[in-house]
């Protein structure tokens, strides 16, 4: 009797109950991860901003310009014991970050229609996002990207980050001075900046925080998401995707040779064509 099983929905029933995440985005935050919004001395806003995550400022104690800018699924830490840990460990991570063996140096190129897969990417001085860069993670939804800036990042107006193939929740960008992102910029990832992080009008920051160790976070009608949590994401599709199965293998019989189920310890497994093949013994 044989039992076949779809490769893709095994595997994916197979990621939710492992619970599996992203090392790099779990261990290198740790208590910073849930926020969209870190500053050092302040946190300013004007204009409808929304953030989806947590916002916090230490040790500074100031929040201004909320409302009008909002706060969904997370909660301001305005001095308090949260967001001071929040900086220790941004501290952490913006040194682990510094501290990685880089892969390629781009000094003196312009981000800006550059294709990058996953690696360590330095800068020994400024850099400069000027179009759209494409971030490719080749498959691996757990690609990591790191882009290490020895002084300022900054992007022209309605410039882009587009992560494509993997790798959405792990893009991060350590930025030796302050970070500015120009205008109705799309960017994507996290920055962690030593000094201070400009938001321009119509910025929006997806999969990402604006996480700044010493000075203010400065935003003008932005949009700021905190990637979704893996496990979530893949339980809701995995759900589904397991009710589809059930439905299709109803109507088509996928059971062969008998409609009783074969115990796991009677099966040998093999594969053929993307499809595991169950064989009782």
């Amino acid at each position: 009797m044989t039992f076949r099983v779809n490769c893709g929905l095994t595997l994916l029933a197979v990621a939710i109950l492992s619970g599996a995440r992203s090392p790099a985005k779990a261990d290198l935050l740790s208590s910073a991860e849930s926020f969209a919004v870190l500053g050092g001395s302040t946190v300013t806003n004007i204009g409808s901003t929304t953030i989806f995550g947590d916002l916090g400022v230490w040790p500074g104690l100031a929040t201004i310009g909320l409302p009008p800018g909002i706060v969904s699924g997370g909660t301001i830490h305005a001095g308090n014991v949260v967001a001071q840990q929040a900086q220790i460990d941004l501290a952490t991570a913006y040194d682990a970050l510094a501290g990685m063996a880089f892969n390629l140096d781009l000094t003196g190129q312009d981000l800006g229609g550059l294709t990058l897969t996953p690696g360590v990417y330095r800068f020994s001085s400024s850099a400069q996002l000027t179009g759209p860069l494409t971030l490719d993670g080749l498959g691996d939804p757990d690609a990591l990207f790191v882009i290490q800036i020895g002084s300022a990042l900054t992007t022209a107006s309605n410039s882009s980050v587009h992560v494509i193939n993997g790798g959405d929740s792990n893009v991060f960008w350590q930025v030796g001075s302050s970070a500015t992102l120009g205008t109705g910029t799309a960017f994507a990832g996290s920055i962690l900046a030593l000094t201070s992080i400009t938001l321009n009008t119509g910025a929006s920051i997806v999969d990402g925080r604006a996480l700044a160790r010493n000075g203010a976070v400065t935003m003008d009608a932005n949009n700021i998401s905190v990637p979704e949590p893996g496990t979530i994401l893949l339980l809701g599709f995995g759900l589904a995707g397991l009710r589809a199965a059930g439905k299709r293998r109803h109507r088509s019989a996928a059971w062969v040779g008998s409609a009783d189920r074969p115990s796991p310890n009677s099966c040998k497994r093999e594969t053929t064509h993307g499809t595991i093949i169950f064989h009782t013994t």
